[in-house]
């Protein structure tokens, strides 16, 4: 963290976040511009800024670059998921599921079966993104088929993954808000159900009414794209091997490695080295002729992810000179240090965790940040650190989902192919979270006034 805490006074990193929300509602909202433009013209901005702060160059790049460490991880993870969905595509996984999917499909329940699926595999891997790039690439193609709006399967689909993620013991993101509040991990996740399943529930109740509303596709379409397709038994192997590691708790870069591994091994018996080096790059495409099987099917490859990867990168950038020159907490840290009431507290975290979601763009960091922020106030008016944890969990975890420039929302929007602004309106579990979690704090229903299970 920079030492030299005291070259941005609270007025100027005030005026630099009211700026920053400016430069990003007038680009991307009043222009419609890319997400990496606001980011470009925001850094730019700000190394001026601090050039005149007497911020050395040497410190705004070690800046820049200590941000975009913090997403190394997730950067790997997606180019290993882009060569995952394109080999899934030319063995046949993925073609497999969508073929169970057409053969069963019923768009009275299709997004409310989608949402409980995705809910299901996202709590046993604990990984958002893994269910996304695998699952929800199938439930994706199934749902457009039926004929529902492409955003609304997003959302039902995100909705889902992201709820797994948050209530699996196995999530990364789960534990970083236990450890980040000092509590026991089970407790944790017990605690976050009094807004977690509330939070489920309304969105499950959503998708019923929509889907039941929904009168457009065709179950002859289905028909005739399911005759196209041939399923493979061996289909199962590749997703028992990644629910088996996900289990056994090996982590998801390794687990990736070795499925790509075992199905890039498959693809070799097919074809030449040659090819399997070109899908693992450029994606798959398919030979058929067929323009909806084209579109189904033609996806992955690390190429694919490389839009993301860029945005993601300005974004950590960004996140690395805001969180090292301590800009947001210096705005923050007077507000926390007044309030004193258990109401008041719970709330600015939620809105800090939001915040740095928006301004960071880094699920991880909008974790850490409120946590260190406000984890002196809960000790300071005998307030569980539970109450931290899952205020945490439903701000600064769900909501990355919901920004255009975030890790969570670019990979979200490349991997499904709908932008983020399209499906954030129909992402309901990410967005009745913190809802939720806003009417525990102020009624006290669920919150805990001792500070317990502590490590």
């Amino acid at each position: 963290m920079n030492e030299n805490t005291n070259k941005v006074s609270f007025k100027l990193a005030l005026s630099i976040v009211l700026g920053l929300i400016l430069i990003f509602s007038t680009g991307i909202i009043g222009l419609n511009l890319p997400a990496f433009m606001p980011l470009i013209v925001s850094l730019v901005l700000l190394t001026i800024i601090l050039r005149f702060k007497k911020v050395s160059w040497s410190e705004m790049q070690d800046n820049i670059l200590a941000g975009i460490r913090t997403g190394l991880a997730p950067l790997f993870l997606f180019l290993l998921i882009g060569m995952l969905i394109a080999l899934w595509m030319g063995t046949g996984v993925i073609p497999s599921m969508l073929w169970l999917g057409f053969e069963s499909a019923n768009s009275t329940w299709f997004l409310p079966s989608t949402l409980l699926v995705t809910a299901l595999v996202g709590s046993m891997i604990g990984s958002a993104f893994t269910t996304i790039g695998t699952v929800g690439v199938a439930l994706m193609g199934v749902g457009v088929t039926l004929g529902f709006n492409p955003a609304l399967v997003a959302g039902a689909i995100l909705s889902g993954a992201i709820f797994g993620d948050k209530s699996s013991p196995l999530s990364d993101s789960t534990n970083l808000a236990a450890s980040i509040a000092e509590t026991d991990l089970f407790a944790h996740i017990k605690n976050l159900m009094w807004t977690t399943l509330p939070a489920l529930l309304g969105s499950l109740i959503i998708f019923i009414i929509l889907g039941l509303g929904h009168h457009g596709g065709s179950t002859s379409r289905l028909a005739t794209l399911s005759q196209l397709i041939t399923p493979t038994w061996w289909s199962i192997i590749p997703l028992v091997l990644l629910v088996g590691m996900a289990i056994l708790k090996v982590p998801a870069i390794p687990t990736l490695l070795l499925n790509i591994g075992l199905t890039g091994t498959v693809y070799l018996f097919n074809h030449s080295p040659q090819a399997l080096s070109q899908i693992l790059m450029d994606g798959f495409k398919t030979t058929s002729t067929n323009p909806n099987l084209v579109n189904l099917l033609n996806r992955g490859g690390m190429m694919s992810m490389m839009p993301t990867v860029i945005v993601i990168m300005l974004a950590l950038s960004l996140g690395g000179i805001l969180t090292e020159q301590r800009i947001l907490q210096t705005v923050m840290a007077p507000l926390s240090q007044k309030i004193n009431s258990a109401s008041g507290v719970l709330t600015g975290v939620i809105f800090t965790g939001i915040a740095a979601n928006f301004l960071i763009g880094e699920q991880y960091l909008s974790t850490i940040l409120p946590g260190q922020l406000w984890k002196p106030a809960f000790d300071r008016i005998k307030l569980s650190r539970l109450a931290l944890g899952r205020a945490l969990e439903d701000s600064g975890t769900v909501m990355n989902y919901l920004v255009p420039w975030g890790v969570a929302g670019s990979f979200a929007a490349q991997t499904l192919g709908v932008p983020v602004a399209d499906f954030a309106p129909f992402v309901f579990f990410a967005i009745l979270s913190p809802v939720f979690s806003l009417l525990s704090a102020w009624t006290g229903i669920g919150i805990k006034k001792e500070n317990q299970d502590v490590k």
